[in-house]
């Protein structure tokens, strides 16, 4: 009887040990103990611990040269974070290309002539497949530049749950649907983050993203021309300030001319970027709506943010964790691309 048990526990290791060797994240202690005889997964910190331990150190060393060269990049990777996990989850559906089986997320209206810093992540997927052959994940990949990117920018860092796997899909429809356009109003944010579990305080604190980066005229032109269909400018816009984008942003053309985000320090992730919409200073109706759409709740926090840095920083670690945890493909769904624009049977 006791040799029985002891075959029985040696064939259980070596199930769990054959499972590690498949899937590098599998961790009975993290969740991954069978339910119904399936084997759970789930995002944890030291999931490339063994598998690919240099993964960290290989991403920051690319970003600390690309964001040197051009620190508007580190917005531009930030953004990738949020706009792939609005669609499908966080399993970076939006850097696949067209193809005969894909129709790509990047010609979706929010992203089309202005998602940027695809070949940045190309870069590191290239220099950790080169290490780490077939182990670390696009989605993971993002998910890490973004945190290492605000990091670079003065920003906070956080503890990162890794072993999101990449999909064999992407969906422009939901793409097109799911993010937030620029002239959103309060009710139709909170509704769109409701849609993926998140909260009044999440859509406050990583609405301040945009202490960092540009944005596009088009993105906002009509708060100086036509708010309210009634070809006159958004009367909560501080007026030096909205002189100020009349002269960056005519009536006609220039869609694609750029502008910060927050003037006061658009390359540095601080609180700035609260403080101007208290001053009548948010560039995009989405960000002047956070205190302007009636709703105490996020009234109070954008005045306690602008105060408090320290605060926004901590609340900010919290949500971009919560957002970065929206439906990850695990396990045996999804796969590893090795190229990140094309999923694996095409290349």
């Amino acid at each position: 009887m006791a040799s029985h048990k002891v075959l029985i526990a040696i064939s259980i290791v070596s199930f769990y040990f054959s499972l590690s060797l498949a899937f590098p994240g599998f961790n009975p202690f993290w969740g991954g103990f069978p339910v119904g005889g399936v084997p759970q997964w789930s995002l944890y910190p030291e999931y490339y611990q063994f598998s690919c331990p240099q993964v960290d150190e290989i991403v920051m060393s690319v970003l600390e040269r690309e964001i040197a060269k051009e620190p508007r990049m580190a917005a531009s990777l930030l953004r990738l974070h949020f706009h792939d996990c609005f669609v499908q989850g966080c399993d970076a559906s939006l850097l696949l290309d067209d193809s005969e089986k894909i129709v790509s997320e990047k010609g979706a209206v929010p992203n089309k002539n202005s998602l940027r810093g695809f070949e940045v992540i190309d870069e590191i997927k290239a220099k950790v497949e080169e290490v780490c052959p077939g182990t670390v994940s696009c989605a993971d990949i993002v998910a890490l530049a973004a945190r290492d990117s605000t990091v670079l920018s003065g920003g906070p860092t956080w503890v990162l749950p890794l072993g999101r796997k990449d999909s064999i899909t992407a969906s422009l429809k939901f793409a097109n649907a799911n993010i937030p356009p620029p002239n959103s109003t309060l009710q139709h944010l909170l509704k769109l983050f409701q849609r993926q579990g998140l909260d009044e305080v999440d859509l406050v604190a990583l609405s301040g993203s945009h202490t960092i980066g540009m944005a596009r005229c088009v993105s906002f032109k009509q708060r100086l021309y036509n708010q309210n269909g009634d070809n006159e400018a958004d009367a909560t816009l501080e007026k030096s300030f909205y002189y100020t984008l009349r002269s960056v942003c005519p009536r006609s053309g220039g869609d694609n001319n750029i502008t910060p985000l927050d003037f006061t320090s658009p390359t540095k992730f601080d609180n700035y970027y609260y403080n101007s919409i208290m001053q009548g200073k948010g560039l995009l109706n989405s960000d002047e709506v956070l205190l302007t759409g009636n709703d105490a709740k996020t009234m109070d926090l954008v005045k306690s943010y602008a105060e408090d840095e320290q605060l926004f920083f901590e609340q900010y670690a919290k949500s971009i964790v919560k957002m970065g945890n929206i439906s990850p493909l695990t396990g045996f769904n999804g796969e590893v691309r090795k190229n990140c624009r094309s999923i694996n049977e095409d290349i």
